[in-house]
């Protein structure tokens, strides 16, 4: 195992983690939702915005890891979930068209994102926050990364929660 590079990646995407969809499971059955005087202008078009939480990015912030945006927000993450959270403009992870690999992954079970989340971390420690990771991404994550990892899946009913962080302290502390 190698672990190349500077300080561990945290790939965190934005639908489920940061911004809770479906049916909420947390207290009362609500989303809480939070004041829009951090919304950047236009920002208001998206409808769950006010579910996001700007308590967690400093929160994010302090874990002492390399956050890069693995959402399908792609740039629009920086213009409006970043500041939402008062972090800066963080690395956005470019996702490859369709390919007939794809169509075989989904198949097998492996989620559209995993293949290229490691060829982004090329062997660095990494930490991967989504709402959509199996125990299919898992096998293939541990037979084709060189590095460590944790593939941390976010309940998106509730986003990420203090267990959450506490799972990624704990482990960022290891690597």
């Amino acid at each position: 195992m190698t672990d190349s590079g500077g300080p561990a990646l945290l790939f965190l995407d934005v639908d489920g983690p940061l911004l809770p969809f479906g049916p909420a499971t947390g207290p009362g059955g609500i989303h809480p939702t939070y004041p829009d005087g951090l919304l950047p202008p236009g920002a208001g078009a998206h409808p769950l915005l006010a579910r996001i939480d700007p308590g967690l990015g400093p929160r994010l912030a302090a874990l002492g890891c390399e956050l890069v945006w693995a959402t399908t927000w792609t740039h629009e993450a920086n213009e409006v979930v970043a500041p939402r959270l008062g972090l800066p403009p963080l690395p956005v992870v470019l996702w490859p068209g369709p390919s007939a690999e794809d169509e075989r992954d989904a198949r097998a079970g492996l989620y559209w994102k995993t293949r290229t989340l490691v060829g982004r971390a090329a062997g660095r420690a990494f930490a991967w926050v989504d709402d959509e990771i199996g125990d299919a991404d898992r096998r293939w994550v541990a037979a084709h990364h060189e590095g460590r990892s944790l593939l941390h899946r976010v309940d998106p009913g509730r986003g990420l929660t203090d267990a959450d962080f506490r799972q990624l302290d704990a482990w960022l502390r290891t690597v």
